[in-house]
């Protein structure tokens, strides 16, 4: 060192000046831990490091602050303050090591209370991904028993009309088949001619109830011109579907009643029961349900809109994955609590050190000012100054220290 070559009294008053110089490289170089081994490096530097910082800036400031108290008024308070600063800084050490404890229990804790909440996460959205068939047929349940739009009745009408087409196709394939091979010359098959058939009946029997739903419209209404001009198209529609369809139905059975019951019944007699056929079909089917089925089938054709259902049934439909939403709903309710946890993590990560940092800043302003910059100790993140609040707080307490001197 430069005070080796001095002796005498100068020599021990350098020696007593500049003392953290015999210790600071050891302590230093004990911390930082380079020859040790991982762990054992990783831990000096975490619980040690920073104390010894601190300790070190505060040795030097210390001695500056006893060489400045021989020129300074009140003394022995003087030195009082600096004893002070030593005893927050020894405290500052100490929760400094407790803070590390404290903020790895805060942040094992927090990565337990996340993974809880991601299991649970996973098992709501599980839970409602296979609730999900049960609720439909839940919703479904509760629309088709509440009042509203008759879906089953929708359905069942265009399932029937599906089976009628499916069987008049089947029956009248052959007749379309010759007759149009005789109009064109050419030979058809049946595959090119099932499927525009299909079709095309499909839209006659749907028709065929649109005009029976208007007829008993009309009557109900007691709307006499609508009763006779829908009675005349009535009577169309009956006379093109006995002669087409029925009759061409009633004409494939005539080998099994000739086999089995000894009757031929003849041209008329397969008209007339083609036309009792037709009867007995549609008044089933419209009075079980093509009645309630069909206008609700006409209305959506027609784009004039169908009742809806009850409003609370509604709702109930709309709502989705209700244990996932509710799980949702139930942390934003939390998220205060939520941010407090965070605000403790991150207190018991930031506080500690910055409260060591702080003692030791004190030493500095008390060799300065002969004031302490900080009120230690902290006890949240909040009690941390900003740097405008503290040069306003330094500025108070230099307004206070001058009245008391003018005193």
């Amino acid at each position: 060192m430069f005070f080796d070559s001095a002796t005498g009294v100068w020599k021990i008053v350098l020696s007593i000046i500049f003392f953290p110089m015999f210790f600071q490289d050891a302590f230093l170089k004990y911390a930082w831990g380079a020859q040790d081994i991982l762990w054992v490096m990783s831990l000096k530097r975490v619980f040690l490091l920073l104390p010894v910082l601190a300790i070190i800036l505060a040795c030097w400031a210390s001695m500056a602050s006893v060489l400045t108290s021989v020129f300074r008024q009140k003394r022995a308070e003087f030195i009082m303050a600096i004893l002070v600063t030593w005893w927050d800084m020894g405290r500052s050490i100490f929760i400094f090591w407790g803070g590390i404890f404290k903020f790895l229990f805060y942040f094992v804790a927090a990565l337990l209370a996340l993974l809880k909440f991601i299991i649970i996460g996973i098992w709501t959205l599980v839970q409602d991904i296979l609730l999900v068939p049960f609720r439909i047929l839940k919703n479904i349940g509760s629309n088709v028993l509440s009042p509203g739009v008759p879906w089953i009745a929708v359905t069942l009408t265009v399932l029937w009309s599906i089976l009628e087409a499916c069987i008049f196709t089947y029956v009248t394939t052959p007749l379309v088949i010759d007759t149009l091979s005789n109009m064109t010359g050419n030979y058809i098959s049946e595959a090119f001619i099932r499927i525009p058939l299909f079709f095309f009946l499909l839209i006659v029997i749907l028709g065929s109830y649109t005009v029976l739903a208007n007829w008993a419209h009309a009557i109900r209404q007691r709307n006499i011109p609508a009763i006779l001009k829908i009675s005349a198209i009535e009577a169309a529609v009956l006379f093109v579907e006995v002669m087409f369809l029925y009759r061409e139905f009633v004409d494939s059975l005539m080998p099994w009643f000739a086999q089995h019951a000894n009757f031929e019944p003849g041209l008329f007699g397969i008209i007339a029961i083609a036309v009792m056929s037709w009867f007995g079909v549609r008044g089933i089917s419209w009075f079980l349900f093509a009645a309630h089925g069909t206008p609700t089938i006409l209305a959506m054709i027609q784009g004039s809109g169908i009742a809806p259902s009850a409003p609370k049934e509604v709702d109930r439909v709309k709502a989705g994955l209700n244990i996932t939403k509710g799980f949702i709903e139930q942390i934003r309710s939390e998220m205060g609590d939520i941010q407090k946890k965070g605000d403790e993590i991150l207190g018991a990560f930031i506080v500690p050190p910055l409260q060591l940092i702080a003692s030791a800043i004190n030493f500095c302003t008390l060799c300065l000012s002969s004031q302490h910059l900080f009120d230690l100790p902290f006890k949240t993140f909040d009690e941390v100054m900003n740097s405008k609040m503290l040069l306003h707080g330094v500025s108070k307490k230099k307004i206070v220290s001058i009245d008391k001197d003018k005193d």
